[in-house]
């Protein structure tokens, strides 16, 4: 399914970005697969690094040593080729990640405020939806961060009636118009030079 765009890409790695509960992690598996790369979570990483869960880093550390750790994990995976990589929601936030973004391509996952609210109520592991209204809250977080999810390379709009599939083809496609192929070189005599004497 993804060989013309894996062709494209020359071992660029793919970098998933959007709201929490967007399905980063979900269609990001599906989409290594489909381009025969390997995929990262950098949430879980940054668990592994911290050996703590996010929840955990957040309340002991504050969500200022988190998106440093998070700097410090991207700044290492962006070192790696052929990955598709699901970034936290937040990683945007800071203008540093984006010079590690910009050594792949950036995909932006863009759902609905219902369909991620529909995905995340009740879900305790969200630190920065523990609040009265996690609907308007996620709102208010998706109009902070909006602009900064437009400057992915490619915005691929989901909502809960798309099967991941759909989603992982609407990627390829998205990045295939995104990425221009290489032009081909003139080829001897195609050109005629003259020179006015």
């Amino acid at each position: 399914m993804g060989q013309p765009v894996v062709s494209q890409l020359k071992g660029l790695s793919i970098y998933l970005i959007g709201m929490m509960g967007a399905g980063k992690s979900t269609i990001g598996q599906q989409l290594a697969i489909a381009l025969g790369y390997r995929f990262l979570d950098t949430d879980s990483l940054i668990e592994q690094a911290a050996g703590q869960p996010i929840t955990q880093i957040f309340a002991e550390s504050g969500e200022t040593a988190f998106r440093q750790l998070e700097t410090q994990v991207l700044s290492q995976v962006s070192a790696y080729k052929k990955m598709v990589i699901a970034t936290g929601g937040g990683i945007i936030l800071e203008r540093q990640n984006w010079n590690f973004l910009h050594y792949g391509v950036s995909v932006w996952l863009d759902v609905p405020v219902e369909v991620l609210y529909s995905r995340l109520k009740g879900n305790r592991n969200r630190p920065l939806l523990q609040t009265d209204d996690p609907q308007k809250t996620l709102q208010t977080i998706l109009n902070q961060r909006q602009h900064l999810y437009a400057q992915a390379d490619v915005q691929v709009p989901t909502t809960d009636l798309d099967d991941p599939t759909h989603v992982v083809v609407n990627i390829l496609d998205g990045i295939q118009a995104a990425i221009k192929p290489d032009p081909i070189p003139p080829q001897p005599g195609e050109f005629e030079i003259r020179y006015d004497t």
